[in-house]
């Protein structure tokens, strides 16, 4: 998107914004892939390790349509601020747990905080995007978070390598403060904020739900999120099944090799979305990343591996800068920009878990082999949903 095209009270809100979501989920990214160590060491069995990860994401989706509703009439910035210094405070915290339910209910806080400034700062942005530039607005959003997803982890490893796990903790701390600074000096008080629709009365939930194109745009975010959930949660096992002699290293490029090619196509196709059907494009990107699982489950060789990753990265890169660009013009149209923001982040959540926990299923109950295939078919599911809910969508 052109800066020069927004308003310069408006630039250094979107600029804020860009770089608080940068640095805080850069922050989260240094510490998450330590965690099952950090868990291990203390003794914790697998089942533990899983509701570590679980109560994040449970209680982020449990209010985050609350957080988004309330923002909508409230105004933008306290969430934000709230949900930033809940961050550091988790930090903190880490340092000084010693047991593995103190990690459960500090995981459970901290995904409290992420419903706080995620579907907030995405409705931020959504606010003050000009009419016709949806899609490179949110190609921009996207960018600051799949750039800091890919970022994170690499940073967390290193950090750990060189001082210590805490060490981790600290710069998670110092990231959040950062973004919390940020956001306190730069965005603007309540009573200054650009809120399209702040007068409008809230819409009963009944209503989105009824939505067919919103819960199209849900479907697809769901399906795509969960089949991330399947490659973070079962490409390390499947490597080791298939490939053994592959280091740990390259394992972890391939995990996080999807969302940084997604990352780096953001920007054009975003671009793209405000000049193209934007329905074909999500169907496209679909496609694309259904293609990608099967390929997946048929790879030989780490090459293949690197190539199939990289589809699907595409197919996230192709599909989800217009999928945005939809969901933005939804908030406008329903006069509640964080109510229908939350709902699609809801989506996201719901689908890590689903395909995380799916896929463990068809591991048990089937084989591993089998994970990625499903992958796939749950993929096209999703874009026949969206295709079909969204038909009328203009």
């Amino acid at each position: 998107m052109n800066l020069l095209t927004i308003p310069s009270s408006h630039k250094k809100i979107f600029i804020t914004l860009f770089f608080t979501i940068f640095a805080t989920v850069t922050g989260v990214g240094i510490v998450v892939p330590l965690l099952p160590i950090y868990a291990k060491n203390m003794g914790a069995a697998g089942i533990y390790v899983g509701l570590i990860f679980g109560s994040f994401s449970f209680s982020r989706t449990m209010l985050l349509p609350y957080f988004g509703r309330l923002s909508d009439r409230k105004g933008r910035k306290p969430f934000i601020i709230a949900g930033l210094a809940g961050y550091a405070l988790v930090s903190l915290a880490f340092l000084m747990t010693s047991t593995v339910f103190s990690l459960i209910v500090i995981r459970s806080l901290q995904g409290i905080a992420s419903a706080m400034v995620m579907p907030v700062v995405q409705a931020y942005i959504g606010e003050i995007t000009p009419e016709g530039m949806e899609g490179q607005s949110m190609s921009l959003f996207n960018l600051s978070m799949f750039t800091s997803l890919s970022l994170g982890p690499v940073m967390g490893g290193a950090i750990n390598d060189l001082w210590s796990i805490d060490a981790a903790f600290v710069c998670m701390g110092l990231l959040s403060l950062a973004g919390l600074m940020l956001s306190f000096l730069y965005l603007p008080p309540i009573d200054q904020e650009y809120i399209r629709h702040k007068e409008h009365a809230p819409i009963p939930w009944s209503f989105f739900i009824k939505d067919m194109e919103l819960m199209g745009l849900f479907s697809y975010r769901f399906v795509y999120t969960g089949c991330i959930g399947i490659i973070w949660c079962f490409m390390p096992i499947f490597v080791q099944n298939r490939l053994p002699d592959i280091s740990g290293s390259s394992i972890g490029i391939l995990v996080t090799l999807g969302v940084f090619v997604s990352g780096i196509l953001q920007l054009p196709m975003g671009y793209v979305a405000d000049r193209f059907n934007r329905r074909v494009m999500v169907i496209t990107g679909g496609i694309v990343c259904a293609v990608s699982m099967f390929m997946v489950f048929k790879a030989t060789s780490y090459l293949q591996l690197i190539c199939s990753v990289s589809i699907f990265g595409a197919g996230g890169g192709i599909s989800m800068p217009p999928l945005m660009a939809l969901t933005l013009i939804k908030g406008n149209e329903k006069s509640s920009m964080a109510s229908v923001m939350s709902i699609i982040t809801v989506a996201h959540s719901l689908g890590m878990m689903a395909g995380s926990m799916g896929a463990g299923v068809a591991m048990d109950y089937f084989t591993l082999d089998s994970i990625f295939p499903c992958g796939a078919v749950l993929m096209i599911m999703g874009v026949v949903l969206f295709a079909g809910l969204t038909i009328k969508f203009h």
